[in-house]
């Protein structure tokens, strides 16, 4: 029903199973950055022409979009790449804070985005760097993060939706008990962002991150949000133009927050296509989104179930927009060729998460991960096509 909007999926025969990777862009994202480009191009802040006057008045409008959209204000946006710089933004914001023998603690199921920074950070100041398990259905272990929180603690970062499993994880609890103990909360939202209503007042994180391109955006754009005090806590770590107040040669003052953080030229023209994106989504409504995406999950997971020696990385059977699996000891890449042969778009590897494709005693998965633009039928095809690849390799 939505799929009319995406031009990709309605000039081409491609049905496309690996929104978890990247989005497709609706056609008013598409129309919104050629218009800028075409019309309104010119670099942002201090120009005095009217083409930059009204490039700088669109690009906070777009901050303006994103904070409306998560529930926080402009001053608490920083635009940034992607969410993995939006995290590597933080580690090393929060450097000079972290001692020899303090702790930095993340889940097993992180995205590499939301494990190495934290692990390079640990190696750079001789914290320990620790983990907490899943359960064996995926679930986080709560009784082992809570084990693991200590005073030593001086930050968490975890995933709202993981990337592999596709599990919605229990931010709120994670976010109670680390700040009983003082202990501010990184929460990566790459996934979450595009599948789940969000307010950032309800979830009471320190830091939330995510990237334009998941959430039918460009890519090149990131969002780091912060509480005001938790972005006070950071030292920028780029420097150069558009960040300062003044420069001697003594010594240098950094702008005001967000400034201070986003040293160069910014991602302007993606920074406007990203609002687009939320305006789009926004249009629709994330709770219909959520829905929409609910009911296709459920169906997907219902069809696996025609499969013999399917097995699912992390089997909860709540899932939101995404499984990954193995049948037997096919590799996946032999199913994803087949697939691909049928112009079916999935994703196979370790979708930069070793660690909890090593905790199910696995090394690569094939994932399905959905969008608004999917439906029935779409999962059908790969059904079939599945059964199809099965049949070539002699495994039906």
């Amino acid at each position: 029903m939505y799929k009319e909007y995406f031009p990709l999926l309605t000039n081409t025969e491609t049905i496309y199973l690996d929104t978890a990777a990247s989005a497709q862009k609706p056609d008013s994202v598409l129309k919104t950055m050629d218009n800028f480009y075409r019309t309104s191009y010119a670099n942002v802040h201090r120009g005095q022409c009217a083409i930059a006057i009204q490039a700088t008045t669109l690009y906070e409008q777009a901050r303006q979009t994103v904070a409306d959209f998560i529930g926080a204000t402009p001053g608490e946006i920083v635009f940034t790449k992607g969410a993995t710089e939006s995290i590597n933004l933080v580690a090393f914001g929060l450097e000079h804070l972290i001692k020899p023998n303090d702790e930095i603690l993340v889940s097993i199921a992180e995205h590499h985005a939301n494990f190495v920074p934290w692990q390079q950070l640990a190696l750079r100041t001789g914290a320990i760097f620790k983990t907490f398990n899943v359960l064996p259905d995926g679930r986080f272990d709560l009784d082992d993060f809570e084990r693991k929180l200590s005073l030593r603690t001086k930050i968490v970062a975890v995933s709202q939706l993981s990337n592999v499993l596709g599990i919605v994880n229990p931010i709120h609890e994670i976010v109670k008990m680390a700040h009983a103990k003082d202990i501010p909360v990184l929460v990566d939202g790459a996934q979450g962002v595009a599948h789940l209503p969000l307010s950032l007042k309800e979830l009471d994180c320190d830091y939330y991150v995510f990237s334009g391109h998941k959430i039918y955006g460009p890519t090149g754009i990131g969002v780091l949000y912060a509480k005001p005090e938790a972005l006070e806590r950071l030292t920028p770590y780029q420097f150069g133009g558009d960040m300062i107040k003044t420069v001697t040669v003594e010594k240098t003052e950094f702008a005001d927050i967000p400034a201070r953080f986003e040293a160069g030229t910014p991602p302007f023209p993606e920074a406007i296509g990203l609002a687009a994106a939320i305006n789009f989504v926004s249009k629709i409504g994330m709770d219909t989104i959520y829905g929409h995406e609910s009911e296709l999950t459920q169906y997907l997971m219902e069809r696996l179930k025609e499969i013999k020696n399917l097995s699912i990385l992390g089997d909860y059977p709540e899932k939101q927009g995404l499984v990954s699996f193995n049948i037997g000891d096919i590799h996946p890449a032999d199913l994803a060729f087949v697939l691909a042969k049928d112009n079916i778009c999935t994703r196979v590897g370790h979708h930069c998460a070793m660690p909890i494709h090593t905790f199910f005693g696995r090394q690569v998965s094939l994932r399905v991960s959905l969008g608004i633009y999917n439906d029935r039928e779409d999962i059908d095809c790969f059904i079939t096509s599945l059964h199809k690849a099965l049949h070539l390799l002699g495994e039906e």
